[in-house]
């Protein structure tokens, strides 16, 4: 009895082996291969002008990046999910960071990946060839604003290897990603010069537009004050002696240099001619009451540039914030306009014309207008 319930026990276990043997492949074949591990990439960049501080996988289906073929005999044939090592993620971030030289004060950007696949095809005589297609998205992470989209990158490649060895796999998928790092560094070197968005700063200057060329219009100079001749418009009945017309604009012109935005910009302090009157009580004490009025104007136009300082600029909003600082200055320009006749009654008040002129020439000296 013994030796035929060991005989029975043999073949019980044999059978359970067989049984294993037998649906092993099956199962085997159902999981997915070993990830692939993407390895670095010197990449030489001269010089580097990113780092990647982000990696954002996109893609609908992110069970895997590759479906390769197995080897012959396999069951199944069809081809596996094979992801790379720790994600696309953190293997892409890793990838970069081994890659690209450390270098100060280089751009964070982040990395969007839109398309990241390697499929095979078997082809006759015992061979796969397979297609790897990359689309990536290049954002530049900014300190003070949101995420600004610099460019894309779509590449891909084809190889051919023995169905038996799949390590031409992994060198293919790194060439492409190097490649598109690459083309971002080259991106960035070209567009630098070329697009204002990527200025990291604003740094404004200014000038006065003193020209005395133009028959209607008298720029405001320190040494060429008004004079009677300049008041060309038709009189008009009512109780002021004259009245002139004063006002200010700019014009500004961004260059891009060295990573900065050099804003040039113009300041137009004028007196139109053709708006400006006198009657016929003109002297020479009402006309130092109009020259006030210009002289308030240049103050003006002083304050407003000091208040477009390269702290109060940003690059991305830098033409709006100084319209609004313009509007401003323009609604302080007619206050201030309106209180100085209300105060002098037009010039009428001696006394408190006298206080005015004090306190105008105070200003102007304090400007080192002279």
């Amino acid at each position: 009895m013994s030796t035929l319930f060991r005989l029975s026990a043999f073949f019980r276990q044999g059978y359970r082996w067989l049984l294993w043997l037998l649906m092993w492949p099956l199962t085997a074949g159902s999981l997915p291969d070993k990830p692939l591990t993407l390895r670095a990439e010197p990449l030489a960049l001269q010089p580097p002008t990113f780092r990647v501080a982000q990696v954002r996988d996109e893609r609908p289906e992110r069970r895997a990046v590759a479906w390769l073929l197995p080897a012959p005999g396999t069951n199944p044939a069809a081809p596996r999910p094979t992801d790379l090592q720790g994600g696309a993620e953190a293997a892409l971030q890793q990838f970069a960071a081994q890659s690209i030289p450390t270098q100060p004060g280089t751009r964070p950007v982040r990395v969007r990946i839109r398309t990241l696949r390697i499929t095979e095809k078997a082809v006759p005589g015992g061979r796969v060839e397979g297609e790897v297609q990359v689309q990536l998205a290049f954002d530049w992470l900014r300190p003070d604003a949101a995420p600004l989209l610099l460019t894309e990158y779509r590449s891909g490649a084809r190889y051919g290897r023995l169905a038996t060895d799949a390590a031409v796999v992994e060198p293919a998928l790194r060439q492409v990603l190097a490649g598109g790092l690459r083309y971002l560094n080259r991106w960035l070197l070209q567009a630098a010069e070329q697009d204002a968005r990527l200025a990291t700063r604003v740094q404004p200057s200014f000038r006065y537009d003193q020209r005395q060329t133009e028959s209607d219009t008298l720029f405001y100079d320190p040494a060429r004050p008004l004079r009677w001749s300049d008041f060309t418009g038709p009189p008009r009945a009512g109780i002021y002696a004259a009245a002139v017309f004063p006002g200010f604009s700019y014009q500004g012109k961004p260059r891009l240099r060295n990573g900065v935005l050099e804003l040039d910009i113009t300041l137009q302090i004028f007196v139109v001619r053709s708006s400006s009157w006198v009657g016929p009580g003109k002297n020479a004490y009402y006309l130092a009451h109009e020259q006030r009025h210009f002289d308030l104007v240049k103050l003006v136009a002083e304050r407003f540039r000091r208040s477009a300082t390269a702290d109060s600029l940003t690059v991305e909003d830098y033409n709006s914030i100084l319209q609004r600082q313009y509007l401003r200055s323009f609604m302080e320009m007619n206050r201030i306009q309106e209180r100085y006749d209300a105060e002098t009654h037009h010039g009428t008040n001696a006394a408190a014309q006298q206080r005015w002129d004090q306190q105008i020439e105070a200003d102007l000296r304090r400007f080192g207008v002279e």
